[in-house]
């Protein structure tokens, strides 16, 4: 899915957070954005999956603005996961109960992704109990059964051990490969940015923030 910004304005209070003339984030493709705290790369993402609509200018995805269909193909995995409280198989089951997937092939499309995170043995366990970096790997289960098409990752990787992280950065790769989807990185880790990126977008801190 190809996404472009124009015009776009977020104000927090009386300050201005944001303020992107124009932005296109192409379909296909892994896209990095980086620059220091505060500039806003966190709201840039929550603004794109359409968590937050309190800003102004226009964002079309394939040249149509957000509504419930285009919704459907995108998420958002944060660094702090929200997760159901519940088993770790539940929160998997989740997104396809709302796309109304079959009982058996919901089955099927869990168990593969457990095996594919290498996470099988998580399956009964409650997801609000793990780890961070326990957490952080369903979060991104989760996010990638369903196979969206614009897949955003806010420092999702930041509390996985460094050889997990490597295995990580491998499945999103291939999943970009093999399912030509959107996926926007946001990183403090320069290499990683540097080895998964095929843009690099550098947010600046607006003045007075």
């Amino acid at each position: 899915m190809n996404i472009v910004i124009k015009n776009l304005k977020k104000y927090y209070k009386d300050k201005l957070i944001l303020d992107i003339p124009y932005l296109e984030i192409k379909k296909n493709e892994i896209t990095g954005i980086v620059g220091e705290n505060g500039c806003g790369k966190s709201t840039l993402l929550n603004i794109i999956s359409g968590i937050d609509k309190n800003f102004s200018g226009k964002i079309y995805y394939n040249d149509k603005e957000l509504n419930n269909e285009i919704s459907k193909n995108i998420t958002l995995v944060f660094q702090k996961p929200r997760l159901l409280n519940s088993a770790v198989y539940k929160n998997l089951s989740y997104p396809l109960s709302l796309r109304k997937i079959k009982k058996e092939d919901k089955k099927n499309e869990i168990e593969k992704i457990l095996k594919l995170l290498e996470i099988e043995n998580l399956k009964d366990k409650k997801a609000t109990k793990l780890s961070g970096g326990e957490q952080q790997k369903v979060a991104l289960a989760r996010a990638l059964i369903f196979k969206p098409k614009v897949l955003m990752l806010d420092e999702a990787t930041s509390n996985i051990d460094c050889d997990y992280k490597k295995t990580i950065e491998k499945i999103i790769v291939n999943y970009n490969t093999n399912e030509n989807n959107t996926i926007i990185l946001v990183s403090h880790d320069k290499e990683q940015i540097k080895s998964l990126c095929d843009n690099v977008i550098f947010l600046d801190k607006q003045e007075g923030n």
